[in-house]
């Protein structure tokens, strides 16, 4: 996937903007040379943070005062000779830290997820724990940290593992009997155990499958659309269950003519709100366009918010559950009615009502977003790989499942099922994506 995988490379490995320290990560061969070259005179003791003036390497010139940890090949992230240099966090100083590796000879800039890539390379993660550190790294709030977490620690990759120990133990012994059929002692075995054997792990499947639907909610958020039409208080109501100033408000109806989306992290849980333009019909195709853009954005939503003031109107078909909502009631007892049908009654000017209607899509969000069991299959290609292990489980306990030779294959596909999501075997067509999604300095 990447080439040159023997370079020595480098690259920042903290954030971008002024902070305290900046973190460089240098891995490769050459690594014990580049800081030779960049800390002449240092000693480096394996897994000891030294003190030491960085220079650079032609002139001498000092650059900053710096802590340099070195890790012996293979007791590193990637497996390799690898150091961590934590320099001042100015702009200034990392980027001059930066130039200076760049003018190494064999040394050159990673490219984004090398370092992950080598580390996966070297057998010190596999491909689920790329995945959840990816996550790690996206992980805007608790929970999604806390799945991340779970997964970048190797739950996934133990879960997998032991369903690949149970099948790959009776794939012996199915083995054992297509072998050894002749041999007196080999009806040992018989056609109920293997089934137990799929049975139990068709319930692990099972258990994992019924958390996927949240978890990879989770990953992506929760989605609430704010619809309705125009001139209702949509872009008002957005302002106050943000807490800031997010979409333009008006008086004049048809304002707001695109989608304007905000991240809220809602007890922990990640959810997105997005303001749409007023529905109505229209003669003018920029409007008649936004209107298009918020039926088709409320149709994919997890949840619509319709907004009526009470002047009458009817929820138009969105296409997903919905929650009335009847804004402006601190102008008075116009439309009563409607105020009792809805779901909630709020007052954005006042903040009357809006901590009930934030409440409510916490609640709402915390059980789309949660389940019974600890989520594994945080991503697609997870839960597809166990649909296939399910499905080459069940074969075994079909009535036509009664020969040896149609067990063991099937068996076998259970086994490469897992193999896929660790990385085993068959991941070539996701290493890219997957790696791509991490930072250079990861």
């Amino acid at each position: 996937m990447f080439e040159r995988e023997r370079d020595t490379i480098f690259a920042p490995a903290s954030g971008v903007g002024r902070a305290a320290i900046a973190v460089l990560r240098i891995s490769g061969p050459g690594c014990a040379a580049a800081l030779e070259a960049i800390a002449p005179g240092g000693e480096f003791p394996d897994r000891r943070a030294v003190l030491i003036t960085l220079r650079r390497p032609r002139s001498g010139e000092p650059l900053d005062r710096a802590l340099v940890t070195r890790f012996q090949a293979p007791r590193s992230f990637t497996g390799e000779e690898m150091a961590e240099v934590s320099v001042t966090g100015g702009r200034a100083v990392t980027a001059a830290v930066v130039k200076a590796l760049a003018t190494i000879p064999g040394l050159r800039l990673a490219e984004p997820g090398e370092f992950a890539w080598r580390a996966f390379v070297n057998g010190k993660i596999d491909l689920t724990e790329v995945e959840g550190l990816a996550d790690l790294v996206e992980a805007e709030t608790e929970a999604q940290r806390r799945q991340a977490q779970r997964i970048a620690g190797g739950a996934l990759s133990r879960e997998c593992e032991a369903l690949r120990a149970s099948l790959i133990e009776a794939m012996a012994a199915v083995e054992a009997q297509i072998d050894f059929s002749d041999v007196e002692d080999a009806d040992g075995l018989t056609l109920d155990a293997v089934k137990r054997a799929a049975r139990g792990a068709i319930e692990r499947i099972d258990r994992a499958l019924a958390t996927a639907d949240a978890a990879e909610r989770l990953r992506e958020g929760f989605t609430v659309v704010i619809a309705g039409p125009p001139n209702v208080g949509k872009s008002t109501l957005m302002n106050a269950l943000a807490g800031r100033e997010v979409a333009i408000t008006s008086p004049i109806a048809g304002t707001t003519r695109d989608l304007i989306e905000v991240f809220l992290d809602l007890r922990g849980y990640p959810v997105t709100l997005v303001d749409t333009a007023g529905i109505r019909d229209s003669v003018d195709p920029i409007e008649q366009e936004g209107v298009a853009r918020a039926r088709r954005r409320a149709g994919s939503a997890d949840l619509t918010l319709w907004v009526d003031d009470g002047a009458g109107g009817q929820i138009a078909g969105v296409g997903s559950p919905v929650l009335s909502v009847r804004t402006k009631i601190d102008l008075g007892e116009t439309g009563a009615s409607a105020v009792a049908a809805a779901k909630f009654a709020i007052s954005a000017k006042t903040g009357a009502g809006v901590d009930q209607l934030l409440d409510a899509l916490a609640e709402l969000a915390e059980e789309r977003m949660s389940s019974r069991e600890p989520a594994l299959l945080t991503v697609e290609r997870h839960r597809y790989a166990f649909q296939d292990a399910r499905e080459a489980l069940a074969a075994t306990l079909g009535p036509d499942a009664a020969e040896w030779e149609l067990i063991a294959e099937d068996l076998r596909r259970a086994a490469a099922a897992m193999d896929r999501i660790v990385g085993r075997i068959g991941a070539e067509e996701v290493l890219g994506e997957i790696f791509a999604r991490l930072c250079v300095g990861k």
